[in-house]
Order: C-alpha cells, then structure tokens, then sequence
C-alpha cells in the first residue's frame, strides 16, 4: 500500500487520483480548501471509508497547509501538486489586474514549494513529488494571451529543476507533468481526454519515474515533453 498526498483533490484530476489510488488499495490524503462542499469526494470517501481522508487545506496559505500537512502521520510516497487556477485569459496589452496575478503566482509557483516543504519531513529516498505543469510553460507554445497562467507554469518548471538537484542525494524524485488537455472545469467539456485518462497516465508515468529523471517534464502518457 502506498500513502499518497494530493491538492486539489476535491474535482477534476485531483478528485480522479484520489479515486484511482484508493481502488488500489493505496492511502490518499485528500486535501481541498472545503471537505464538506465536495459531495464527489465525500462519495469516494464513504465507498473506501479509511483509505480516504479529507483534509481541509488552502494551498495559498501558510498557516492552512502547516495545519493540514499536521494531520499526516504516514512517510507519504507520492505527493501530487494538483491545485491550480487559471487567472486572465486574454492578452494584457493595456493593462493588468495585478490582484490576479498575484492570486496565479501563488497558487501555481509558490504553492507547490509551500506545500512539499510542509510534507517534506515526512518523505523518505525514493518518494516524488510530482508537480502538475502546463504545455503553456513550454517556449514552442504559439498562442497569445494566459499571461499568467504561462509564466507561473514556467516559473514552476524551472523552480521545480533547481529543487530536483538540491534534494537528489536525499533520493527524492522531483516530476513535472503536463496532464493532457483534460474536459475538467478548467479544461472544459471540448477537451481532448477525460480525468480518468490523464489521472490513470499520471500514476504510471509517477510510478516508473526514477531517480535519474529526476527534474525531467513530461506528458501524461511518458513522453518528453519540449520545454
């Protein structure tokens, strides 16, 4: 039985981890700003009773994730940075509304650090963190707009190489993945593969990624993905 951690875990990808890994007989710590609002989650909960536990954590705050990470009392396997938010779309030529960029840097860049720092004591060699990127992040990208959403993600990926090599010796595998165009909330219903999809490729590909790869970025299904 593996013990894993998830953000985000209340919809979308998040909540289809959550489920995948609790069918497999895995511990999931399930966390999600408000445990009582997702009645998805509560469902996967009663229906795998102890496996699943619900955690309330706002992944933008410091305090809320210390208080979640307090509740953890396993060595976690797996800590996935799901939780993310999409902030203005379209181009910013004129100005900006820096209230939301403020909100998209610390949810996709800071958080992530926020959040495996609090899990950090309670992982071991051979433990991933496996940190949800965007093909946004990548420079062959060639669509305008999504300011925010892309530099964060950028951000991400390069934070993300910098941790790999400062916790390598400790054996602990760093992954960013970019999990596919996914018919979530964000991704809408026109996208291209299903939660269960992206989440059923997210866990091989966090099951084989090795020590060696660590820092790498992929896609859902394996690939290399072009940074």
């Amino acid at each position: 039985m593996a013990v894993v951690a998830i953000t985000g875990a209340g919809r979308g990808i998040g909540l289809e981890l959550a489920r995948q890994h609790a069918e497999q007989g895995d511990k999931v710590y399930a966390f999600l700003r408000d445990p009582q609002g997702s009645d998805a989650l509560n469902a996967i909960v009663a229906q795998y009773q102890d496996l699943v536990l619900p955690i309330a954590m706002d992944v933008g705050l410091d305090a809320s994730v210390a208080e979640a990470a307090s509740h953890v009392k396993d060595r976690v396997d797996i800590l996935y940075n799901v939780a993310g938010i999409v902030g203005p779309i379209a181009p910013e030529l004129d100005q900006s509304d820096w209230t939301a960029w403020n909100d998209v840097l610390n949810i996709l860049l800071m958080a992530p650090l926020r959040v495996m720092q609090a899990l950090l004591p309670k992982m071991e060699a051979g433990s991933k963190v496996m940190n949800f990127s965007s093909q946004l992040a990548a420079s062959w990208w060639p669509y305008g707009g999504f300011y925010a959403y892309g530099a964060a993600k950028a951000g991400l990926n390069r934070m993300m190489r910098s941790v790999a090599i400062d916790l390598k010796d400790q054996g602990i595998v760093i992954g960013l993945i970019h999990p596919g165009y996914v018919q979530t909330d964000m991704g809408g219903p026109g996208a291209e593969i299903t939660p269960e999809e992206s989440a059923k490729g997210v866990r091989a590909v966090a099951q084989s990624w090795t020590i060696e790869e660590s820092g790498e970025f992929k896609r859902w299904n394996g690939e290399a993905h072009p940074l």
